[in-house]
């Protein structure tokens, strides 16, 4: 996935994750986790790829990684 498609992911979550919120105390909690964890792989897959780049490697290379490891990332 390149940086214009990651992007674009990051839009059509976000945009979803807004609908959701509008609904207030009815909308999909269960839902709006999976988003959250998705929108965190996503920067961090953004993240790796411009590191990558940065450093003289190759973007590519970079992996969406697991669910548990980016969601235990210290801010």
């Amino acid at each position: 996935m390149d940086d214009a498609a990651i992007f674009d992911r990051l839009r059509t979550l976000t945009d979803e994750e807004h609908r959701i919120r509008e609904q207030g105390p009815d909308g999909d909690p269960a839902r709006l986790q999976d988003i959250e964890v998705m929108l965190d792989q996503c920067w961090d897959l953004l993240r790796q790829r411009r590191a990558k780049r940065e450093f003289g490697g190759d973007p590519d290379e970079a992996h969406t990684r697991d669910a548990a490891v980016v969601e235990h990332y210290q801010q």
